[in-house]
């Protein structure tokens, strides 16, 4: 699929580089949400983060935006697990119009959401970008372990 970089996020993805050494292949400014996701090529996400989050918060501060990195993968299943990570992918599953998120536990379900969406609307954007495909729900994986329960 075709992709376009404006001016400004080839500036990010400038400073990423001059900033860390990685290579970022594409980057996505999020208004709604207030972020800057970069798409980070295979291999290169322990350079981009730094020791202890050193060069994520230092570049951060730099652009004055928060910023998120998610390293690229090849098929839409490893692309979706890495962008929902910790939470286990358990499938992407076909649907009528795009595709569904399958996921291992409940308890992951918070994790793939995301605060006010920011997750699944992450997920969202990326896919539709790089696959050209709908992600449309979120789905428990049946028969799959309910997760820990969280005392209150």
């Amino acid at each position: 699929m075709e992709r376009s970089i404006g001016f400004k996020e080839r500036r990010y993805i400038e400073e990423l580089r001059i900033f860390t050494r990685a290579t970022a292949v594409d980057c996505i400014v999020d208004e709604r949400f207030d972020r800057v996701i970069y798409v980070i090529k295979p291999g290169d996400m322990g350079l981009a983060i730094g020791r202890k989050g050193e060069n994520i918060n230092r570049l951060s501060r730099q652009l004055g935006r928060r910023l998120e990195m998610v390293e690229y993968g090849e098929t839409p299943e490893a692309f979706v697990a890495n962008i929902i990570r910790p939470a286990e992918l358990a499938a992407l599953a076909p649907a009528a119009d795009g595709a569904d998120i399958v996921i291992r536990r409940r308890a992951d379900l918070g994790v793939v959401i995301g605060r006010s969406g920011s997750t699944i609307e992450k997920v969202r954007l990326l896919c539709r970008r790089f696959f050209d495909l709908e992600v449309n729900d979120v789905l428990i994986a049946p028969g799959e372990p309910e997760g820990e329960e969280v005392a209150a």
